[in-house]
């Protein structure tokens, strides 16, 4: 949840939401590695490993049917839609579903049982499965009716006794801590987080879930409730949990996300508006350092281990603050880059389509999410593009090794991680290129269109790469 486009709020009427020969120019020589793998061995015991995908909005029934195509790309994990019941709205917004009206596990999605099933059925594939937690907050509506036919009005709900609410004030001044956590984003009724019986039914929802087989939580607007507070409600869980936090980063704020990596990990949305920056604009030699921890306000990201990370999120596609799969060839080359590139664990989007802000999925009369076409009209499927899925198996394949042999001139970077080789051609033309590679010869396959290309003796290799596309190359 972002503060200004989040699943947010309706106050009255109104929405408030939230080409050349080898040579020198361009290249890097690299006495230490240009960042550090994703972490493996040192993986810490509540942070998220592998490649994950968010399936926004996607019916429980329909992730299911996907978890088995999932496991054979490489995903390891999806990231779920809140599952609890909802606020319905009219026009049913995405963002409804972040307004919590009970903890009752059926939403627009599905119910109890399909949910169950579906998680049993995902791990049978060797999926795991995150639920998105709303836990900061309840609804901003006056009084309404939620997806599993529960009455409320703004701060009485059946799951939440009495004093369960902050005395009720608007966030407006983000340099103000108590302001941030003890008041209302957007006018969400914000939950007493501090009070025992708040975290215990916080922790009874986070705990049914997990009874289900839930392997962990992304803990939504987590910025806006105290680190400790969120801690004692973790404390309360029936087994350890997989758990990574969005808390927003500005350095001018005093809340800051190294409060919450004690946790687990913490998303590092620096990363989408870098990339995304670099891959629109064409200053791809800005790449080099990402994640390395250079002091400059555009690389110095949290460490690797514990950064869960993207290209895009269902805030900031809606935002423009980062590419989004209207980008078209653009956004498929951020996204192989970031597989390719080994900081963080990635967490590739996967929309429905939409023409305005407030958009929910396709839905029928009564609001209930239709089955899942990946026709791009309906839902995009970004996570199903043969240019990305080409990438996880390369991923796989170099595993932990890090960046050696970087390049970079204007529209174009290319760097070996062990056994592979990866191109990217921004530019609207092709390019033909040597490349110094630093690997053994022989002939390698790119993954991504299956021609092959021969590195010679002295590591060099000659490859042409067609206009806005990227080539991964493994031995053949």
């Amino acid at each position: 949840m972002r503060r200004s486009s989040s699943a947010a709020a309706v106050i009255g009427a109104a929405v408030v939401l939230l080409s050349g020969a080898c040579g020198t120019a361009g290249e890097k020589p690299l006495s230490q590695p240009v960042a550090t793998a994703s972490p493996a061995a040192e993986q810490r015991v509540h942070d998220p490993s592998g490649v994950l995908v968010h399936l926004f909005q996607w019916p429980w029934a329909d992730v299911a049917a996907e978890c088995p195509a999932l496991a054979a790309a490489g995903y390891t994990g999806v990231q779920l839609s809140p599952p609890q019941e909802h606020a319905v709205l009219p026009g049913h917004p995405w963002w409804q579903d972040y307004q919590p009206v009970s903890y009752t596990l059926t939403s627009r999605r599905g119910d109890r049982a399909a949910l169950a099933a579906m998680v049993e059925t995902c791990h049978r594939a060797g999926v795991k499965i995150y639920a998105d937690a709303v836990v900061n907050h309840m609804t901003a509506q006056a009084a309404g009716t939620g997806s599993a036919g529960t009455a409320f009005t703004h701060y009485t709900y059946p799951d939440q006794p009495a004093g369960s609410f902050h005395t009720p004030c608007a966030v407006q001044d983000y340099g103000d801590r108590d302001q941030v956590q003890q008041c209302e984003l957007l006018g969400l009724a914000d939950l007493a987080t501090e009070t025992e019986p708040v975290r215990s039914r916080l922790a009874a929802y986070l705990n049914d879930l997990l009874s289900l087989g839930v392997d962990g939580f992304r803990i939504d607007a987590a910025k806006h409730l105290p680190a400790a507070d969120l801690r004692a409600i973790l404390d309360l869980l029936d087994r350890p949990a997989v758990v990574w936090s969005e808390v927003l980063y500005s350095p001018t704020e005093p809340i800051q996300p190294t409060e919450y990596r004690d946790l687990g990990a913490t998303l590092e949305p620096r990363y989408a508006d870098t990339v995304s920056r670099a891959f629109r604009n064409g200053t791809l030699t800005s790449l080099a350092d990402l994640g390395a921890q250079t002091g400059s306000p555009f690389t110095d990201l949290l460490p690797s281990t514990g950064s869960v990370v993207y290209v895009d999120s269902h805030d900031s596609q809606r935002n423009g603050s980062t590419l989004t799969h209207a980008d078209g060839p653009l956004h498929t080359l951020a996204v192989q880059f970031m597989l390719a590139w080994p900081y963080g664990t990635p967490l590739v989007m996967s929309s429905f389509a939409y023409d305005g802000f407030d958009d929910g999925p396709p839905a029928d009369a009564a609001g209930r999410t239709r089955s899942v076409v990946c026709d791009g009209k309906a839902f995009v499927c970004e996570h199903r593009l043969p240019a990305v899925r080409a990438l996880l198996s390369w991923r796989e394949a170099v595993g932990d090794a890090p960046v050696t042999a970087w390049w970079a001139q204007g529209d174009a970077l290319a760097f070996a991680r062990g056994s592979g080789y990866f191109v990217v051609n921004r530019a609207p033309t092709p390019m033909t290129r040597t490349f110094e590679t630093g690997l053994p010869a022989g002939r390698y396959r790119d993954v991504v269109s299956g021609q092959t290309a021969d590195v010679d003796g002295a590591g060099r290799l000659t490859l042409t790469v067609p206009a806005t596309t990227a080539a991964a190359l493994l031995p053949s």
